[in-house]
């Protein structure tokens, strides 16, 4: 336990043995924007923000809620010192190897935790238990849209203290603590819960964190339930240029490109720069490693996006004729196809390239770390083609983006045999 001699840590400390007194001060204040904050004048200890999203939803999916919730950090740091405690990693349904532990996973693991403190201040979750004295959460806020839905009109950002429309998944304890998942900490506890409807970006929820609340540490669950402050914009490529791959996941894929890919980056012209503040590339200008990148997504996107998801023959034709036209002779394949469909790609695409990793590298890196390796070699293919609304895809856009690959090269994706208007990604161009 971090005993630093703060009156803050002290408190922290003392409710270790001492049993919550659960109140809340005040009455819940809506309508507020992040236009009216207080500015930064009166000094406090700094604060803690975490959250978590909705169990189901994916690591891509989540690491863009991850740029939502840096863009509020950012809009409290324009009043008080507060910092980003980010979520362990873990229990995510496609995470499915077994044999793996694969919960508590800091985020070091993935990413580079100085290039995401280029942008906002962040720290692991045993860092900020350390810090602040124990494994407490003073106020948790459930984020839920409203129980009413949206009704037609003039868009209006609200955020209001309502019933919890969904059965929460914390509960109390004998000693009316409020115990749940917690990414897997067992001794984690918060102290109060109150759930919130929210509907609009990221940092409506400023006021209510400044205004509404004097806690040290609060919690947004559900936080995917807020959007994009400016998506696109930026902002959103400064959080997002942060979330530079951790240097062995791209080790990895680096050595495995130049022993199998005959690709290297003065070669490819993807020269890196670790320092993502300095890197600003024209696009265009990245001509990418001898071969042809996809990612063919399956399993649930199988029966969940039938009409854009072709089937294994079709994409084994369309890879064909990107080689083709492409002049490539060497197709790198990610995909979540299990061991039968496997089998069919092969037959059909002779000498299709896949990043197989050891029983070791399997417990060293897990799922997450293999699925970033795979993304950063679709990142440094010539051409990269993807599937249709999957995140996994979506990320590989940005990668190469950032790296100045021609946007023809990359914003590409499967057709599926019933679709009549094959729509092709949007460009997001990035903005610095």
């Amino acid at each position: 336990m971090a005993t630093g001699g703060s009156l803050g840590n002290v408190a922290l400390w003392l409710l270790w043995i001492l049993p919550p007194v659960l109140c809340e001060t005040g009455e819940f204040t809506a309508g507020h924007s992040a236009g009216s904050l207080p500015s930064s004048g009166t000094a406090r200890s700094r604060r803690y923000l975490l959250y978590d999203v909705n169990p189901p939803e994916g690591f891509n999916l989540r690491r863009d809620v991850y740029i939502r919730i840096a863009s509020l950090l950012k809009t409290l740091l324009k009043s008080e010192e507060w910092v980003l405690v980010l979520p362990p990693w873990g229990r995510l349904y496609h995470w499915q190897t077994p044999g793996i532990h694969q919960v508590q996973i800091p985020w070091s693991n993935f990413f580079d935790l100085h290039s995401l403190n280029k942008n906002i201040p962040v720290v692991e979750y045993e860092e900020f238990i350390a810090e602040s004295g124990g494994p407490f959460i003073e106020q948790l806020y459930i984020l839920q849209g409203y129980a009413e839905g949206w009704k037609e009109g003039a868009w209006e950002e609200k955020v209001d203290k309502r019933p919890c429309i969904e059965k929460m998944l914390y509960s109390k304890d004998k000693n009316g603590y409020y115990r749940g998942w917690f990414w897997g900490y067992e001794q984690t506890r918060a102290l109060n819960v109150t759930c919130l409807s929210v509907q609009g970006s990221a940092s409506i929820m400023a006021p209510v964190l400044l205004q509404n609340t004097s806690a040290q540490s609060v919690m947004l669950d559900r936080a995917e339930n807020i959007l994009h402050d400016h998506y696109g914009g930026k902002e959103y490529w400064n959080a997002r240029r942060s979330m530079v791959f951790a240097k062995h996941l791209r080790a990895v894929g680096d050595e495995f490109r130049a022993r199998d890919l005959n690709s290297t980056d003065e070669a490819d012209k993807t020269v890196y720069n670790e320092d993502w503040t300095k890197m600003k590339v024209k696009l265009g200008t990245a001509l990418g490693g001898p071969y042809l990148a996809v990612h063919l997504r399956r399993k649930d996107f199988i029966w969940g996006h039938r009409d854009d998801v072709p089937s294994l023959a079709e994409a084994i034709s369309q890879i064909h004729s990107l080689l083709k036209q492409l002049q490539l002779q060497t197709v790198f394949v990610a995909t979540d196809a299990v061991d039968e469909e496997l089998a069919v790609l092969e037959k059909g695409l002779p000498g299709m390239i896949r990043f197989k990793p050891t029983v070791e590298e399997m417990h060293l890196y897990k799922d997450g770390g293999i699925a970033i390796i795979d993304q950063w070699i679709c990142t440094h293919a010539r051409y990269f083609i993807g599937t249709s609304v999957s995140t996994f895809s979506f990320r590989i856009h940005e990668e190469r983006e950032i790296l100045g690959f021609h946007p023809k090269t990359t914003y590409n994706r499967f057709c599926g045999k019933k679709e009549k208007n094959c729509e092709q990604p949007t460009h997001w161009k990035i903005v610095y």
